[in-house]
């Protein structure tokens, strides 16, 4: 019997770790997130999983109940099964990964929806990309997260929204596509002056330069406003010496 209850002890165990370790794993692929946008794609699939998980136990749990009621008892293979059963539940359940768009999808819906999934199709690329030029993507992780939120505010019908779109859809993963399509013994090679690595990270950093640039341009209106709406209040309220000297 104490052999059996120690046996028990051990499976229980191991599924605790499978848990724990593919728990771990989910924090730690949220964490290399370039920007909020795709970090909360994967902050949502992480908790589907979980979700998943927690359904799957529950409903193993309940057959063994049943099953036990029945039979009046399910013994101690009865039992090995169930956490057999659990052991598989987390192990597909947590071997599912984010989807990664394709590119045709990355100009599709809304401005928080083309941003998120461009940061998820960025992250997907990295491995296959040299040190300077990610660094270069995790920069523009943050800028597409800034240019996302001026998007927000603008009519969709507004020419600025187009050129984003062109250069999110189209420039970023055409750059990235023509240096995939190099081999990669060849990359590092000269050619013309310059090897595919260097042009890939000159391209990238013009890329965020001109996101840089249209984030400030659709930044200007509003900068107007809180500028005039700033003289207004000095001149309606005579100013930051006047409302001193009120205090005094």
């Amino acid at each position: 019997m104490a052999d059996t209850t120690n046996q028990s002890d051990q499976i229980l165990g191991a599924a605790g770790q499978s848990l724990a370790s593919n728990r771990n794993g989910g924090i730690h692929r949220s964490a290399v997130s370039i920007g909020r946008g795709s970090a909360g794609i994967r902050a949502k699939h992480f908790t589907r999983k979980l979700v998943q998980i927690v359904i799957g136990v529950i409903g193993v749990i309940i057959a063994a109940g049943v099953a036990g009621a029945i039979l009046k008892g399910i013994g101690f293979w009865g039992i090995m099964l169930s956490v057999l059963a659990i052991a598989v539940v987390i192990g597909v359940v947590s071997t599912r990964k984010v989807k990664v768009p394709k590119r045709a999808e990355l100009t599709k819906g809304d401005p928080k929806q083309m941003v998120a999934r461009t940061e998820l199709w960025l992250e997907a690329q990295r491995p296959a990309l040299p040190p300077p030029a990610v660094q270069v993507i995790d920069q523009l992780g943050v800028q597409l997260d800034a240019l996302g939120l001026q998007l927000e505010t603008l009519d969709q019908a507004h020419p600025s929204v187009n050129e984003v779109r062109e250069l999110v859809g189209e420039y970023i993963p055409e750059t990235i596509d023509d240096y995939r399509k190099i081999p990669a013994h060849l990359r590092q090679e000269s050619h013309a002056g310059k090897s595919a690595d260097d042009r890939l990270t000159e391209s990238l950093t013009k890329i965020s330069n001109e996101v840089d640039r249209v984030t400030r341009r659709m930044a200007e209106g509003a900068l107007d406003d809180l500028a005039i709406k700033s003289r207004y209040l000095d001149y309606r309220f005579g100013g930051s010496e006047a409302l001193e000297d009120l205090s005094s």
